[in-house]
Order: structure tokens, then sequence, then C-alpha cells
């Protein structure tokens, strides 16, 4: 019986891999539209964003299986409780990278002004994400901390390019509509991060059984 639950949830831990993948893939895609104002690529995301819905779906199943069939108990069942909290958060980063890129897709952004850090900010949430999946996989507590840390630089990139957007509106000449799609990309950016810590607190209360409640508060929006 523990050798059949052992393979489900290794199989559980494989999904969440594959679908924190896709999800990178989606930023990636996303976040290379953006840097190259690339609106055929940006409409590609909706393709890859059913992939993701899909993904979530068979681990839902997964997860759903262990609890009713295996029965599992202690830190088995908090792992596979927190695979279930989890997988919301990363659909929703599948659905943001999905929006901003439905902004990209406008065509109103042509260029984007060197003051503002969204490579950086792009790399960071990049980051965050695939640090969070992997400290879950491995269980590994100290690697989720660190995540929850990170979002410090999400944060600062997020503040550098509002102070950043307000100068440039305030300049003449400037395309207001372009510089508001890129603020609106900038809090995508940020919501990304927030979910990534969301992410790192499941794992931590999958390894630990506490439920971390810190300045870190994550959106869930």
């Amino acid at each position: 019986m523990r050798s059949q639950f052992d393979r489900q949830l290794q199989k559980l831990k494989t999904e969440m891999i594959a679908m924190g993948l896709l999800c990178r893939m989606a930023i990636d895609k996303a976040s290379k539209a953006l840097l190259h104002c690339d609106t055929s690529m940006a409409r590609e995301l909706p393709e890859l964003l059913a992939h993701i819905d899909q993904k979530e779906r068979e681990i839902e199943a997964i997860c759903l299986q262990l609890l009713l069939q295996q029965q599992p108990v202690a830190r088995d069942l908090r792992t596979v409780s927190a695979a279930m909290k989890m997988v919301t958060d990363i659909e929703r980063i599948g659905d943001q990278s999905a929006d901003l890129a439905e902004i990209i897709a406008m065509g109103h952004i042509t260029a984007i002004p060197k003051t503002l850090p969204m490579e950086k900010m792009a790399l960071s949430v990049i980051k965050m994400v695939t640090d969070s999946i992997d400290s879950f996989v491995s269980q590994d507590e100290d690697e989720a901390r660190a995540v929850l840390r990170y979002d410090d630089v999400v944060d600062g990139c997020f503040n550098e390019c509002k102070a950043a957007l307000i100068a440039l509106l305030q300049a003449a000449e400037i395309d207001g509509e372009a510089m508001l799609d890129l603020l609106m990309i900038s809090k995508y950016f940020e919501r990304i991060g927030d979910h990534a810590v969301n992410i790192a607190k499941w794992v931590i209360f999958s390894v630990t059984g506490t439920i971390v409640q810190d300045e870190h508060a994550a959106q869930t929006d």
C-alpha cells in the first residue's frame, strides 16, 4: 500500500514540475514579446494557457485520488493538501501571463524605455516561480523561505517602474496609453511574484505544518 502511495506521490510531483514548466514558458514568452514588442508572439499565449488549465485538472484528480483512496496521514496529508492549494496559484500565474500578453498584443507598446527594469523584473519572477515549485518537489523549507525574501527584488522593480513611468508621463510628446500599458504589465509581474510567494508558503506548511504569516502578504486575485 505504501509503495503504491509513493508512486502516486511521485507522479504528483512530476505533474507539478510539468505545470510549473508550462507557466515558466508562458512568462518567458510574454516577456520576450514585451521586450521585442512582438504582437504575434503575444498572441500565442492562449494555446499555452489551455495546456496549463488541463494540467491543473490532472493534478487535482491525482490529489483527490490520493486523499480518497490512500488516506494519507500527517506530513503526506499536508503535502497533498498543499499541492491542491498550489495549483490554483500556478494556474493564476498562467492567467496573468496571458493577461499581460493581451496588453502587448494590442500594439500600443512600440519600445521599452531604458529606465524601466522590465527584463530584470521578468527574470526575477521566473526565478521565483521556478524556485517555489522546485522547493515543493524537494520539500526544501530553506529554498521556499528564500522565495519569500526574493519577493523584495520584484517589489523593488515595481517601485522603480512606477517612478520611471510617472517621470515619463510628465515629459512632452510621450504616448500616455503605452505608458499606462507598461504600468499594468509591471503590476502583472508583481502579482506573479505574489503567487510564487503563496506557493512557497504552502511548501513551508507541507514541511513544517505551520502556515506562514508575515510581512510578505501575497495577493490572490
